[in-house]
């Protein structure tokens, strides 16, 4: 059961707890409802174990102090209004406990000024961050060994995410239920909590150390292919003798490289491409099939489910509700 836990500091901004962790909860509750047996243990903390109060003035009552937390999976960082300083010489105590916690592998995710306490207890050090725009130049100069990213409103630097804005945090939060849950639950999250078209996390986000990146230079120049002529009629044995591979040598390699079976990289493009053009086109459902390279529209209509948990005509109705509507 992977635990997340949730740092409450005085004079937050509650968003950036509240969000993420209702995002999780919905992942949780669609995966009963799917059968999966994927379970989170969520946490709150303070660093002496005493309330706080958000900004808002509402008090937030942590489960446990800080001591008391055991070893996270994934930790969250809130955003603090202005100017952070003062909060940081508040919790010196919670600098330690998340470089002790880096160490044993967690995922660390802060947003807005909250950036500043993965900077101030140097975890970020000639890694790329960014944080909210207000704070760029106190940032850049009380931190100068961070490369500040200032045109990303995502960085990562391998299990470490910064996020400039509470919408940012949405898109990694969708990011980390998709590593948690997989695809389908993450997708039914993001279209619950946001219908507006939003670019995939891969697409907008900063990323050092990319845990998709490989080494297989055949093995890219294959996903590469694939992903040129996704719309024809692949035979992936046709592509492993392209590659001069048998096509045992070839799914070995590429599963090895990827994580995925060609079949299921090939199945994972096409159905991002539909995405997309169901999101920016007026292309029927039957012509987007065809154009990303199936003929069988019940096929096609299956596996976009299995992907996305919904049909691609559900999809768009939700995703372009805010573009495509009649002025009254």
């Amino acid at each position: 059961m992977p635990t997340v836990t949730f740092v409450l500091i005085d004079q937050m901004l509650s968003t950036g707890t509240i969000l993420p962790l209702e995002m999780l909860r919905g992942a949780e509750s669609r995966a009963r409802a799917e059968k999966e047996s994927v379970s989170l243990k969520l946490i709150t903390t303070s660093v002496d174990g005493a309330p706080v109060k958000s900004r808002s003035g509402f008090s937030l009552a942590p489960d446990m102090a800080l001591d008391q937390v055991p070893d996270s999976d994934i930790i969250y960082l809130p955003a603090l209004w202005r100017n952070p300083r003062p909060a940081l010489k508040r919790n010196t105590a919670l600098l330690a406990w998340l470089r002790d916690q880096a160490a044993k592998g967690a995922v660390i995710s802060a947003v807005g000024t909250g950036v500043c306490f993965l900077a101030e207890a140097g975890l970020l050090d000639d890694k790329p961050a960014t944080t909210h725009w207000h704070y760029f130049e106190r940032f850049a100069s009380d931190y100068p060994r961070v490369k500040l990213k200032r045109q990303y409103f995502i960085t990562q630097a391998d299990r470490l995410f910064c996020a400039a804005s509470v919408n940012a945090l949405a898109d990694v939060t969708v990011h980390l239920i998709r590593q948690l849950f997989g695809p389908s639950i993450a997708s039914h999250v993001e279209r619950n909590f946001s219908h507006e078209i939003r670019r995939p996390f891969e697409e907008i986000a900063y990323s050092e150390g990319a845990v998709h990146l490989h080494p297989d230079e055949e093995i890219v120049q294959a996903q590469t292919w694939l992903k040129q002529h996704c719309s024809d009629d692949v035979k992936l044995s046709e592509v492993a003798k392209h590659f001069d591979m048998s096509v045992r040598s070839f799914n070995r390699r590429f599963k090895l490289a990827t994580g995925q079976t060609p079949l299921q990289y090939l199945q994972s493009v096409r159905i991002d491409m539909a995405r997309e053009l169901l999101q920016s086109s007026n292309l029927s459902v039957n012509e987007i099939a065809e154009k990303v390279g199936y003929q069988d529209m019940g096929h096609f209509t299956a596996l976009f489910k299995k992907f996305l948990s919904t049909t691609p005509s559900e999809y768009r109705t939700t995703v372009r509700a805010k573009l495509f509507r009649v002025n009254t």
